[in-house]
């Protein structure tokens, strides 16, 4: 049984049923269909405007669905109000109470239901204590630093005991050393606890970081869900291809297909043995970043003149210089084959003019 599924979801705004087509007039979500499963990690990761917010907050019960169901457990809690669905919400924000302490902040929503004061102060200690946040209950919000913030939104979320945990963007206040550090402890605390978490991102190292599955999403609608590992080797179609990955996998024409490969699956002719496809390409420019050497230049020979980008470690030495022609191969088994028209995977193609 799932823990959470939607079945055919549709969410428009502003009374309108907003079709494909008529304008800028787009449904936010467009018949979406996605589980998951007890225990597991969701990421629901697309561009902004991609509806993967809306879709959160209407499993919250935040938005009401135009169409379809949300199922929480065996039952639909379309038209039950958040309280009652069991679920817990951290927002980007954190929603923290600037005047009320640390441990007034996390017994709040356990105040608001009347549990017994005894009780309360021995959850928050408990959920305090998970997120090594203790020494911090008598300190107000203010005094916090973003990391430790974000633990007592989770420990306020985490007292309620919910059946599931929907995380719209936490780590986006943070800087970057710190949101890799928080993405860790996230993914640490998620296993201790094993609560079904459905989180919400635009920045695909999250995703993958942190995800058992990943569901892409792109104007409403599911592109593909599958493990990190599957969405990036695997995309279903040109805009997971293209949104996953950075740089993203190239793509070049080749009749009515499109051959997809991945910048790190392109690389000087001489290194790459068995079968292979061999291109050649000129270097317009280089960069070096973080010990790889990005590449960026022009192929030809398996279809139209096409920008690519190779990305080569640092233990390939080849000597490389812009505005010259060298020999680059990738591995037949690192192709991908999309339909040149709707994007769509297809069957391996001829490679050839």
């Amino acid at each position: 049984m799932s823990a959470v599924e939607v079945r055919g979801l549709v969410k428009t705004f502003d009374g309108h049923v907003r079709r494909r087509g008529s304008g800028d007039q787009v449904r936010a979500l467009d018949g979406v269909d996605l589980a998951a499963a007890a225990g597991e990690y969701l990421v629901l990761l697309g561009p902004s405007g991609c509806g993967k917010t809306t879709l959160l907050r209407t499993i919250a019960g935040l938005e009401q669905p135009t169409g379809g169901e949300v199922l929480i457990g065996d039952q639909v809690v379309n038209g039950l109000p958040p309280r009652v669905r069991q679920v817990a919400m951290v927002f980007q924000s954190y929603a923290l109470y600037p005047h009320k302490t640390v441990l007034d902040n996390i017994v709040f929503p356990l105040k608001a239901e009347k549990t017994p004061k005894a009780e309360r102060e021995k959850k928050a200690r408990w959920s305090a204590g998970l997120l090594g946040i203790e020494p911090l209950l008598g300190r107000k919000p203010r005094q916090l630093s973003g990391g430790e913030r974000q633990r007592v939104a989770l420990a306020r979320a985490l007292v309620r005991d919910p059946a599931v945990f929907l995380l719209d963007e936490p780590l986006s206040n943070l800087d970057a050393k710190m949101r890799a550090s928080a993405r860790d402890e996230l993914r640490r605390f998620q296993e201790r606890i094993g609560t079904t978490t459905i989180y919400v991102t635009h920045d695909q190292a999250e995703a993958m970081g942190l995800g058992d599955r990943i569901a892409v999403l792109e104007r409403g609608r599911v592109r593909q869900v599958g493990t990190p590992v599957e969405v990036y080797d695997d995309p279903a179609d040109t805009f997971v291809a293209t949104f996953i990955g950075s740089p993203p996998m190239n793509l070049v024409r080749n009749g009515g297909a499109l051959v997809g490969f991945r910048p790190e699956h392109l690389l000087p002719a001489e290194i790459v043995s068995g079968e292979r496809v061999t291109m050649p390409l000129r270097v317009d420019r280089m960069e070096y970043l973080s010990g790889d050497r990005h590449v960026y230049g022009t192929v030809t020979g398996i279809g139209a003149e096409t920008r690519v980008i190779a990305r080569l470690p640092a233990t390939v030495t080849v000597p490389l210089e812009p505005g010259e022609t060298h020999g680059f191969s990738v591995a037949e088994d690192r192709l991908r084959f999309f339909d040149a028209e709707a994007g769509t995977r297809t069957d391996p193609v001829r490679i050839g003019p």
